[in-house]
């Protein structure tokens, strides 16, 4: 049955257009109920079970189906996703209604039905002859979905009735709209809010702590006096930002102090780029990464940006009048060049809340079920929920969703979602830091999966076509051991002309990921392959990348192959590119190669293609370096696991060879030669890497560094960057340098993916490079898979599509991918980070040298070479007397007591994991040497006063 709508549609031009749109009703679409005899159930796909026994509700005993409404679906997904809750149908209409207003729990709602162990069933009303319904005039849209939602939950329980009479199957609905209730229940339909439905579930008491606040901003707090201004509704916002009283922008909270946040204003002006807002009230209940609306103030009421450091720890959640004492303490005289934009959030746009990991703070009133929760990331506001199960939770990592935040309450409402296990273990806190950054870690779904080459796999005939044979070649791989998701292999031998012959060969992961398939859609929202301690979060399914996309040796292969003709001062002479098969010869570790190298018995033609790869790419090296390509320094750590509790027993910065740099150069030659040609073919839509120049002031604290050293660093170009580094070294001082180096990567900007066609500034700082792009590790970034495909279309191996010519898509997919890279660099962060506390709470106490890195008004913050490791040593602690400190910026430098501290000073300090704070355990470092009395520990303190907190703890176990 065909139904259609006729319009008019007036177009620029001033003309009229007819539109016609046609929609199809058919009578063929199942109920999703097995063994139904009027449908034939589900028709393929997860299917409801045939007569539900669980979950038992009070309220309805009998077997039954849940049909839940639009807010339900979007409000108390939380409740929906608990494996108690199953067999939900989940109507067209209402999903299409969650799609348009949040793309995350429209993908959780996709999940769960996927999940045939929920057995929820997506019933296709909009299209069936009897459940269809037309707006009405006079009605809007969402009255008509609010009857769609109605008729169809009517046709079910009347359809139901003709299978067999004895099975007495209903359908419930679930709904938090009163009106939309009242008249489900005048039409014969069982309706209950999802509040009255979760509570009549007895044999599930814990499903009530995962229900959602109901109204808009949460509970009211009984009594509770106003504190906040009210926020104002979307449209006035509009206005004012249209009008210019408003400014629009991302609300950043501070990680160091509550009171205070920055709002970066988008498309801003130079002027007014950030606000600073200070206080409470200022702050207006808005919390990090929400889009927000800020009224600025007048110049007069301009404050400087806060030195004070002030966490939240109050338990009373009501006493507004310590925070406004604690506000003046914000308010310091200040010199009138510090003041910035000052001003107050007056509403908020959007909310981009997410579910938070941290811990519960037990509320110390008895039998109470009220208690605060308090998040890990310490720019997220306290929580306040209620749960039964305060004495289970204590203690353990938990995730908390927020529901809204009332004007007269200090804390948002929120509730528990779920318990992610005892702090400190190591699969709860891994979790924790995944969760944290954001970082998609479930296994694939079957949907994905589904996409995969089916096994036995092995290279047709198709798979040849536009494509060389070079398995004859000797091909051979360098990777770090253990490595399994093998990206990149290489080769060089003589031409007969006398030249080489150099390839680049990648897997060819674009071959088995195809535009726009649910595997391509899933690498795409993963960005990357995330490289923590212990384990690896892949971008693509295993079976990929550890199998048929790695270049493991002795077998064939697919790859996209770069190949250069050079002579023998490695300029090149012939660039060609190819998809390939290969048979890499040997897969080596940078160690195994570099011995290869170096051992005069050794003369296989593997050998000789690495010596000659070797060569080359020295002479590569020096040509960048001469163009001005900065060699920077990090000091990367290296941890050596127990084989069975993966416990970290050693710790140590990683070593670099020459072969570690050989595969880098041959890495950086490959990105820019497809980055020239496919910015030749695709001019508009290439997607690039740049690297852009820091600002002159980033490089200050190098600068001054350098100059306390008697040294001299140029920072006007890379080029005289990198001289006046090679330069700035000291005989008496050898790893000086290094300290530079790790000081000057501190001083650059982040390197981002962009759209060729949506910038003009394409450079690479730091590798003095006027095109850059990543080409070469397909397996663990999605970027390369969106090169190689541009590659393949430029060269004629592969068709293009619509999305790979959109410059506004490949945009978007630039943003998500930056995005992505910045998690998981902050994510291997937080692992090391934790994975360092592990070590040092078996280690116990040590004592190291220490070089200063920076220079702070009451700390110094120091590098540990043995272990690559940095940390603060404060000089001020609390219920301590204070040292008497000068510090001195344009130095830097520190006197305490006499004694002046420079940066790059060696220094001898105590390290020790302090686990005084068990949501936040750190590693804590004091000083040794020099002595300073009442500051230093003494050298056989390993029972001082830096182990009290751990004593406490102890005493406390006991």
């Amino acid at each position: 049955m065909l139904k259609s709508k006729t319009f008019l549609k007036k177009t620029r031009a001033g003309g009229v257009m007819k539109i016609v749109r046609e929609h199809y009703l058919r009578d063929d679409i199942g109920c999703g109920a097995p063994g139904c005899a009027a449908c034939g159930g589900a028709h393929g796909g997860p299917a409801l079970e045939p007569l539900p026994q669980d979950p038992a509700s009070s309220l309805w005993p009998r077997p039954h189906y849940l049909l839940p409404d639009t807010n339900v679906l979007l409000h108390q997904i939380d409740v929906l996703e608990d494996p108690a809750i199953r067999n939900v149908i989940v109507l067209q209409t209402v999903l299409q209604e969650v799609r348009n207003r949040s793309a995350p729990v429209y993908k959780r709602i996709r999940d769960v039905t996927n999940n045939q162990e929920k057995h929820f069933y997506t019933f296709t009303n909009e299209h069936h002859r009897e459940t269809y319904v037309e707006q009405e005039q006079g009605e809007n849209a969402n009255d008509r979905n609010d009857r769609a939602i109605r008729v169809a939950a009517k046709w079910y329980n009347e359809h139901l009735k003709k299978m067999s009479a004895e099975n007495q199957l209903q359908v419930i609905f679930i709904t938090n709209d009163r009106k939309n209730k009242e008249k489900a229940v005048e039409e014969g339909i069982p309706a209950f809010t999802c509040e009255e439905y979760v509570k009549s579930l007895t044999a599930n008491p814990e499903l009530i702590d995962r229900l959602a606040c109901l109204s808009e901003e949460g509970k009211e707090i009984e009594s509770g006096k106003i504190i906040f201004s009210e926020h104002l509704p979307l449209s006035k916002l509009q206005q004012g930002i249209k009008s210019g009283i408003y400014f629009q922008g991302t609300f950043r909270a501070s990680r160091e102090n509550y009171l205070e946040a920055t709002v970066w204003i988008h498309g801003d002006t130079e002027e007014n780029k950030e606000i600073i807002l200070q206080g409470l009230k200022h702050l207006n209940r808005a919390v990090h990464e929400d889009i927000v609306a800020v009224e600025l103030f007048p110049k007069s009421q301009w404050v400087a940006p806060s030195s004070v450091v002030l966490q939240d720890e109050g338990q009373n959640e009501d006493d507004v009048e310590k925070e406004e004492e604690r506000e003046r303490m914000l308010k310091t005289a200040v010199n009138e060049k510090m003041l910035k934009p000052t001003g107050r959030v007056v509403g908020i746009i959007k909310r981009n809340w997410r579910p938070y990991c941290g811990m519960l703070s037990k509320s110390d009133i008895k039998e109470s079920r009220r208690h605060l929760f308090t998040p890990a990331d310490k720019r997220i506001p306290r929580i306040r929920i209620e749960t039964r199960q305060a004495s289970t939770l204590e203690g353990r990592r938990i995730i908390v969703a927020i529901d809204g935040w009332p004007r007269n309450s200090r804390y948002p409402n929120g509730h528990f979602v779920k318990n992610l296990g005892d702090v400190g273990e190591k699969e709860t806190e891994t979790e924790v830091l995944l969760l944290e950054h954001d970082v998609p870690h479930q296994p694939f779904s079957q949907a994905v999966l589904s996409f995969l080459p089916k096994m036995p796999w092995s290279i047709t005939e198709k798979d040849m076509k536009n494509r060389e044979d070079l398995r004859h070649l000797c091909v051979c791989s360098v990777d770090p051991p253990g490595c399994t998701d093998i990206d990149d292999a290489l080769h060089c031998r003589e031409l007969k002309n006398g030249n080489l012959e150099v390839g680049v060969h990648i897997a060819d992961v674009s071959h088995f990921i195809r535009p726009g398939n649910a595997l391509d859609q899933e690498s795409a929202r993963r960005g990357t392959t995330v490289y923590l301690c212990e384990k690896r979060i892949d971008m693509v399914p295993e079976l990929l990348s550890s199998n048929l996309c790695s270049l493991r040796c002795n077998v064939d292969r697919l790859a996209f192959s770069c190949i250069w003709e050079m002579n023998h001062n490695a300029e090149i002479l012939k660039t060609r590119f190819t998809k390939s098969v290969i048979n890499s010869k040997a897969s080596l570790t940078y160690a195994e190669a570099q011995m290869r190298i170096d051992s005069a018995t050794v003369n296989d033609d593997i050998t000789i293609s690495l010596r000659g790869l070797n060569k080359l790419a020295k002479i590569l090296r020096k040509g960048r370096i001469e163009k001005g390509a900065l060699t920077l320094s990090s000091p990367e750590i290296r941890f050596h696991l127990d084989s069975e509790t993966h416990d970290p027993i050693d710790l140590q910065t990683k070593e670099l060879r020459e072969t570690n740099s050989m595969v880098e150069e041959f890495m950086l030659l490959a990105n820019i030669s497809v980055a020239k040609k496919i910015h030749e073919e695709f001019s508009e839509h290439a997607l690039l890497r740049k690297h852009p120049a820091p600002p002159p002031s980033n490089y200050e604290i190098l600068v001054k560094a350098a100059k306390s050293k008697n040294l001299e660093i140029k920072t006007d170009t890379a080029k005289s960057l990198a001289q006046s580094l090679d330069q700035a070294e000291s005989p008496a001082f050898p790893y000086l340098n290094t300290l530079l180096r790790i000081l000057a990567t501190r001083c650059m900007m982040q390197a981002v993916y962009f759209c060729s066609g949506m910038d003009n500034d394409f450079h690479h700082y730091g590798l003095a490079s006027p095109i850059y792009t990543h080409f070469t590790s397909p397996i663990r970034r999605y970027a390369d898979i969106i090169v190689h495909r541009l590659l393949a279309v430029a060269i004629g191996a592969d068709c293009t599509y619509p999305e790979l010519t959109d410059k506004h898509k490949l945009a978007d997919i630039c943003k998500n991918l930056n995005f992505r890279h910045k998690m998981a660099q902050y994510a291997q962060r937080a692992s090391v980070a934790f994975h360092t506390q592990l070590f040092f709470k078996s280690k116990g106490i040590v004592s190291e040298e220490a070089y200063i890195l920076f220079v702070r008004k009451n700390a110094i913050v120091v590098l540990i070479p043995k272990y690559g490791l940095e940390g603060t040593v404060f000089f001020e602690e609390k219920d301590k007397p204070k040292p008497h400190l000068i510090y001195d910026d344009e130095t830097p430098s520190l006197k305490i007591e006499g004694i002046v501290f420079h940066v790059f000073d060696k220094v001898k300090v105590k390290i020790m994991l302090d686990s005084s704070n068990l949501q936040h355990q750190k590693i804590r470092m004091a000083l040794v040497e020099p002595q300073i009395p009442g500051i230093s520990i003494p050298t056989d303190s390993s029972n001082a006063d830096l182990n009290e907190p751990e004593k406490k703890k102890k005493k406390l176990e006991k």
